[in-house]
């Protein structure tokens, strides 16, 4: 493996409160705006604001565009794919989480 073929790796927590503008979260998972805007469409993440030079978005949402990212990347998934596991994945961790307090 040669190191350019390496990605580089993000450490840090993400709070929720965190507000990102569209171009913040493009430079943080390294897209371009057009990509997020398929997000969008797809419902995968969800933005405040009405207008897409307005558009501000969660913490919750880098988590989803960067396992978005893995998706793609790792198991070629298409957009309603991805939307399809992220999905299956919250639900799976909100029944894991009630069984925990059960």
């Amino acid at each position: 493996m040669k190191s350019q073929d390496l990605m580089p790796v993000h450490t840090g927590a993400v709070i929720e409160d965190d507000v990102l503008t569209l171009g913040q979260l493009c430079h943080a998972c390294g897209v371009h705006a057009d990509w997020i805007v398929s997000l969008v469409e797809e419902s995968i993440i969800e933005p405040q604001g009405e207008a897409i030079h307005v558009w501000h978005f969660t913490g919750a949402s880098l988590v989803r565009v960067r396992s978005a990212l893995r998706l793609q990347r790792d198991l070629g998934l298409n957009l309603p794919g991805i939307a399809l596991v992220l999905d299956l994945m919250e639900e799976l961790n909100t029944l894991r989480a009630q069984r925990k307090t059960n």
